[in-house]
Protein backbone atom coordinates (compact mmCIF):
# COMPACT_ATOMS: atom_id res chain seq x y z
CA UNK A 1 0.00 0.00 0.00
CA UNK A 2 0.88 3.60 -0.67
CA UNK A 3 1.11 5.41 2.75
CA UNK A 4 1.53 9.16 2.76
CA UNK A 5 2.26 10.56 6.62
CA UNK A 6 2.06 14.21 7.45
CA UNK A 7 3.94 15.59 9.85
CA UNK A 8 6.91 12.48 9.63
CA UNK A 9 9.51 14.41 12.09
CA UNK A 10 6.79 14.03 15.02
CA UNK A 11 6.85 10.90 17.62
CA UNK A 12 3.78 9.01 16.06
CA UNK A 13 4.80 9.61 12.88
CA UNK A 14 8.23 8.36 12.84
CA UNK A 15 6.59 5.18 15.07
CA UNK A 16 4.06 4.95 11.36
CA UNK A 17 6.93 4.86 9.35
CA UNK A 18 8.53 2.33 10.91
CA UNK A 19 5.65 0.23 11.47
CA UNK A 20 4.35 0.93 7.98
CA UNK A 21 7.55 -0.09 6.34
CA UNK A 22 7.90 -3.31 8.23
CA UNK A 23 4.94 -4.51 6.49
CA UNK A 24 5.72 -3.53 3.41
CA UNK A 25 4.11 -0.28 2.48
CA UNK A 26 5.49 2.52 0.28
CA UNK A 27 5.73 5.18 2.29
CA UNK A 28 5.60 9.28 1.61
CA UNK A 29 6.20 11.17 4.60
CA UNK A 30 5.90 14.86 4.64
CA UNK A 31 7.32 17.08 6.44
CA UNK A 32 5.85 20.73 7.86
CA UNK A 33 8.43 22.58 4.81
CA UNK A 34 7.52 19.34 2.79
CA UNK A 35 3.43 20.57 3.04
CA UNK A 36 1.44 23.16 4.35
CA UNK A 37 -1.33 21.66 5.22
CA UNK A 38 -3.25 24.45 5.89
CA UNK A 39 -2.79 25.43 1.97
CA UNK A 40 -6.04 23.40 -0.34
CA UNK A 41 -4.30 23.79 -2.95
CA UNK A 42 -1.02 22.48 -2.11
CA UNK A 43 -2.75 19.50 -0.32
CA UNK A 44 -4.54 18.89 -3.22
CA UNK A 45 -2.05 19.29 -5.61
CA UNK A 46 0.54 17.03 -3.31
CA UNK A 47 -2.46 14.17 -3.40
CA UNK A 48 -2.87 14.22 -7.30
CA UNK A 49 1.02 13.76 -7.30
CA UNK A 50 1.75 10.84 -4.98
CA UNK A 51 -1.41 9.13 -5.28
CA UNK A 52 -1.74 7.50 -1.64
CA UNK A 53 -4.11 4.64 -1.25
CA UNK A 54 -3.48 5.68 2.87
CA UNK A 55 -3.36 8.92 4.73
CA UNK A 56 -2.25 8.20 8.15
CA UNK A 57 -2.31 12.77 9.65
CA UNK A 58 0.25 12.95 12.21
CA UNK A 59 0.38 16.94 11.56
CA UNK A 60 -0.79 19.06 14.57
CA UNK A 61 -0.32 21.85 16.32
CA UNK A 62 1.03 20.48 20.01
CA UNK A 63 2.01 23.41 21.93
CA UNK A 64 -1.20 23.35 24.34
CA UNK A 65 0.23 25.99 26.32
CA UNK A 66 1.85 28.28 23.58
CA UNK A 67 -2.42 28.06 21.82
CA UNK A 68 -3.62 30.42 23.74
CA UNK A 69 -1.43 32.99 22.53
CA UNK A 70 -1.03 31.88 19.04
CA UNK A 71 -5.08 30.99 17.97
CA UNK A 72 -4.64 31.49 14.32
CA UNK A 73 -1.48 28.60 13.76
CA UNK A 74 -3.21 26.08 15.98
CA UNK A 75 -6.25 26.20 14.38
CA UNK A 76 -4.85 26.48 11.04
CA UNK A 77 -2.69 23.21 11.22
CA UNK A 78 -5.62 21.03 14.09
CA UNK A 79 -8.99 22.34 12.14
CA UNK A 80 -8.18 23.86 8.32
CA UNK A 81 -5.31 21.75 7.81
CA UNK A 82 -7.46 18.53 8.79
CA UNK A 83 -10.39 19.27 7.06
CA UNK A 84 -7.85 20.25 3.65
CA UNK A 85 -6.39 16.39 4.11
CA UNK A 86 -9.66 14.70 4.23
CA UNK A 87 -10.99 16.72 1.41
CA UNK A 88 -8.03 15.51 -0.81
CA UNK A 89 -8.16 12.07 0.64
CA UNK A 90 -11.61 12.25 -0.28
CA UNK A 91 -10.90 12.97 -3.75
CA UNK A 92 -8.37 10.53 -4.52
CA UNK A 93 -10.18 7.61 -3.01
CA UNK A 94 -7.64 7.14 -0.12
CA UNK A 95 -8.39 5.69 3.38
CA UNK A 96 -8.23 9.14 5.68
CA UNK A 97 -7.11 8.75 9.56
CA UNK A 98 -6.34 11.78 11.43
CA UNK A 99 -5.17 12.10 15.35
CA UNK A 100 -7.47 14.42 17.87
CA UNK A 101 -6.91 14.19 21.54
CA UNK A 102 -8.45 13.38 25.11
CA UNK A 103 -8.38 16.95 25.80
CA UNK A 104 -11.74 17.50 24.16
CA UNK A 105 -13.20 16.56 27.28
CA UNK A 106 -13.25 18.73 30.26
CA UNK A 107 -11.82 16.29 33.06
CA UNK A 108 -14.86 16.09 35.29
CA UNK A 109 -15.99 12.67 34.91
CA UNK A 110 -15.21 9.86 36.68
CA UNK A 111 -14.01 7.35 35.16
CA UNK A 112 -13.34 6.42 31.38
CA UNK A 113 -14.47 8.65 28.08
CA UNK A 114 -16.26 7.06 25.73
CA UNK A 115 -17.36 8.53 22.37
CA UNK A 116 -21.10 8.48 23.65
CA UNK A 117 -19.78 11.05 26.04
CA UNK A 118 -20.11 14.86 24.86
CA UNK A 119 -16.90 16.30 24.44
CA UNK A 120 -16.52 19.83 25.91
CA UNK A 121 -13.31 21.24 25.04
CA UNK A 122 -11.77 24.13 27.90
CA UNK A 123 -8.17 25.61 25.97
CA UNK A 124 -7.67 26.41 22.39
CA UNK A 125 -5.84 23.28 21.37
CA UNK A 126 -8.22 21.76 23.00
CA UNK A 127 -11.11 23.35 20.60
CA UNK A 128 -8.93 23.37 17.69
CA UNK A 129 -8.68 19.68 18.12
CA UNK A 130 -12.34 19.02 17.86
CA UNK A 131 -12.91 21.86 14.98
CA UNK A 132 -10.95 19.04 13.20
CA UNK A 133 -13.08 16.68 13.80
CA UNK A 134 -15.86 18.69 12.75
CA UNK A 135 -14.25 19.76 9.57
CA UNK A 136 -13.13 16.33 8.90
CA UNK A 137 -16.37 14.59 9.11
CA UNK A 138 -18.00 17.01 6.85
CA UNK A 139 -15.12 17.27 4.17
CA UNK A 140 -15.28 13.47 4.12
CA UNK A 141 -17.64 10.91 5.56
CA UNK A 142 -15.40 8.26 5.48
CA UNK A 143 -12.52 9.77 7.51
CA UNK A 144 -11.50 7.78 10.67
CA UNK A 145 -10.52 10.13 13.94
CA UNK A 146 -8.67 8.73 16.41
CA UNK A 147 -8.37 10.28 19.77
CA UNK A 148 -5.71 9.18 22.09
CA UNK A 149 -3.55 10.88 24.77
CA UNK A 150 -0.32 10.85 27.35
CA UNK A 151 1.23 9.52 24.44
CA UNK A 152 4.83 8.62 24.60
CA UNK A 153 7.72 7.16 22.93
CA UNK A 154 10.92 7.76 20.67
CA UNK A 155 11.88 10.79 19.72
CA UNK A 156 9.05 12.53 21.53
CA UNK A 157 9.91 15.44 23.22
CA UNK A 158 7.25 15.52 26.12
CA UNK A 159 7.54 14.72 29.78
CA UNK A 160 6.38 11.19 29.63
CA UNK A 161 8.46 10.86 27.08
CA UNK A 162 12.10 12.47 28.06
CA UNK A 163 11.87 11.75 32.22
CA UNK A 164 13.44 8.70 31.87
CA UNK A 165 16.35 10.46 30.85
CA UNK A 166 16.37 13.01 33.30
CA UNK A 167 16.26 10.10 35.90
CA UNK A 168 18.85 8.84 34.52
CA UNK A 169 21.10 11.59 34.66
CA UNK A 170 19.94 12.18 37.98
CA UNK A 171 17.94 15.23 37.98
CA UNK A 172 14.73 15.71 39.94
CA UNK A 173 11.44 16.17 37.96
CA UNK A 174 7.72 17.02 39.36
CA UNK A 175 5.01 14.45 38.74
CA UNK A 176 1.45 15.63 39.07
CA UNK A 177 -0.31 13.29 41.39
CA UNK A 178 -3.68 14.40 40.64
CA UNK A 179 -4.23 14.90 36.58
CA UNK A 180 -5.10 11.42 35.27
CA UNK A 181 -5.19 9.78 31.88
CA UNK A 182 -4.46 6.69 29.71
CA UNK A 183 -0.90 6.19 28.71
CA UNK A 184 -0.52 5.35 25.14
CA UNK A 185 3.42 3.77 23.33
CA UNK A 186 4.03 5.34 20.03
CA UNK A 187 4.40 2.10 18.58
CA UNK A 188 1.25 0.22 19.91
CA UNK A 189 -0.47 3.37 18.50
CA UNK A 190 1.10 3.28 14.87
CA UNK A 191 0.17 -0.29 14.34
CA UNK A 192 -3.77 0.81 15.28
CA UNK A 193 -4.01 3.36 12.85
CA UNK A 194 -2.55 1.14 10.14
CA UNK A 195 -5.41 -1.11 11.33
CA UNK A 196 -8.08 1.10 11.25
CA UNK A 197 -7.05 2.75 7.72
CA UNK A 198 -7.39 -0.91 6.46
CA UNK A 199 -10.91 -1.59 7.82
CA UNK A 200 -11.78 2.24 7.18
CA UNK A 201 -15.07 2.22 9.45
CA UNK A 202 -15.41 5.76 9.39
CA UNK A 203 -16.76 7.58 13.25
CA UNK A 204 -14.22 8.29 16.16
CA UNK A 205 -11.92 5.73 17.74
CA UNK A 206 -10.55 5.88 21.09
CA UNK A 207 -7.04 4.54 21.11
CA UNK A 208 -5.09 3.48 24.19
CA UNK A 209 -3.28 1.06 25.87
CA UNK A 210 -5.05 -0.99 27.59
CA UNK A 211 -4.62 -0.87 31.79
CA UNK A 212 -6.78 1.53 34.44
CA UNK A 213 -4.82 4.49 33.37
CA UNK A 214 -2.93 6.58 35.95
CA UNK A 215 -1.81 9.84 37.09
CA UNK A 216 1.92 11.38 35.90
CA UNK A 217 3.08 10.29 39.62
CA UNK A 218 2.08 7.03 38.52
CA UNK A 219 3.63 6.88 35.50
CA UNK A 220 6.86 8.45 36.61
CA UNK A 221 7.07 5.74 39.53
CA UNK A 222 6.33 2.82 37.16
CA UNK A 223 9.69 4.50 34.80
CA UNK A 224 11.63 4.21 38.26
CA UNK A 225 10.64 0.48 39.06
CA UNK A 226 10.99 -0.32 35.19
CA UNK A 227 13.84 1.60 34.76
CA UNK A 228 15.37 0.92 37.43
CA UNK A 229 16.03 4.75 38.54
CA UNK A 230 15.86 6.04 42.14
CA UNK A 231 12.26 6.91 43.26
CA UNK A 232 13.54 9.49 45.74
CA UNK A 233 13.73 11.42 42.49
CA UNK A 234 10.46 12.31 41.78
CA UNK A 235 8.84 15.01 43.63
CA UNK A 236 4.70 14.73 44.32
CA UNK A 237 3.24 17.77 43.10
CA UNK A 238 -0.69 19.17 42.29
CA UNK A 239 -1.59 20.23 39.28
CA UNK A 240 -2.51 23.62 40.60
CA UNK A 241 1.28 24.15 41.52
CA UNK A 242 2.35 24.57 38.05
CA UNK A 243 0.01 27.63 37.15
CA UNK A 244 0.30 26.51 33.54
CA UNK A 245 -1.31 29.00 30.89
CA UNK A 246 -3.81 26.61 29.40
CA UNK A 247 -6.43 24.83 31.10
CA UNK A 248 -6.00 20.39 31.13
CA UNK A 249 -8.86 17.86 32.39
CA UNK A 250 -7.94 16.70 35.36
CA UNK A 251 -8.88 13.05 34.21
CA UNK A 252 -9.50 12.21 30.94
CA UNK A 253 -9.17 8.69 30.27
CA UNK A 254 -10.57 7.10 27.61
CA UNK A 255 -12.04 3.75 26.45
CA UNK A 256 -13.47 2.69 23.08
CA UNK A 257 -16.48 1.28 22.31
CA UNK A 258 -16.00 0.55 18.81
CA UNK A 259 -13.16 -1.47 18.13
CA UNK A 260 -14.09 -4.95 19.33
CA UNK A 261 -17.00 -4.65 16.72
CA UNK A 262 -13.97 -3.81 14.44
CA UNK A 263 -12.17 -7.21 15.44
CA UNK A 264 -9.94 -4.97 17.18
CA UNK A 265 -8.48 -6.44 20.38
CA UNK A 266 -7.09 -4.04 22.90
CA UNK A 267 -3.48 -2.65 22.57
CA UNK A 268 -1.30 -4.22 25.11
CA UNK A 269 -1.48 -2.99 28.98
CA UNK A 270 0.31 0.79 29.49
CA UNK A 271 3.15 -0.70 31.94
CA UNK A 272 4.19 -3.58 28.68
CA UNK A 273 4.22 -0.65 26.52
CA UNK A 274 6.56 1.75 28.36
CA UNK A 275 8.50 -1.32 28.99
CA UNK A 276 9.38 -2.24 25.54
CA UNK A 277 9.67 1.95 25.53
CA UNK A 278 12.47 2.03 28.05
CA UNK A 279 14.38 -1.41 26.20
CA UNK A 280 14.13 0.50 23.03
CA UNK A 281 15.97 3.37 24.50
CA UNK A 282 18.79 1.27 26.28
CA UNK A 283 19.13 -1.12 23.21
CA UNK A 284 19.61 2.59 21.22
CA UNK A 285 21.60 4.27 24.13
CA UNK A 286 24.08 1.06 24.10
CA UNK A 287 24.21 1.32 20.26
CA UNK A 288 25.47 4.65 20.42
CA UNK A 289 27.70 4.19 23.19
CA UNK A 290 29.08 1.39 20.82
CA UNK A 291 29.67 3.13 17.70
CA UNK A 292 31.05 6.26 19.61
CA UNK A 293 33.78 3.95 21.11
CA UNK A 294 34.51 2.00 17.85
CA UNK A 295 34.94 5.36 16.18
CA UNK A 296 37.27 6.86 19.08
CA UNK A 297 39.50 3.95 18.78
CA UNK A 298 40.01 4.29 15.10
CA UNK A 299 40.75 8.00 15.68
CA UNK A 300 42.90 7.00 18.35
CA UNK A 301 45.29 4.53 15.89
Amino acid sequence: MKVLITGVNGMVAQAAVEHCRSIGDEIVGLTRQDLDISSRAEVLAAFDTFGPEIVLNCAAYTDVDGAEMNAEACYRANAVGVENLALASRNVGAAFVTISTDYVFDGAKEGFYTQNDLPNPQGVYAKSKLEGERLAAAANAASVIVRSGWIFGKGGTNFLSVMHRLLADGKRIKAIRDSYGTPTYAGNLAQRLRELAVISRPGIFHVTNSGEGTSYLGFAEAVCEIGGFDRRLVESVSKNDLQRPAPRPASSKLACLQSEGCGLGPLPDWRLGLRSFLESERVSTEDAEGSFRFSRSRHLR
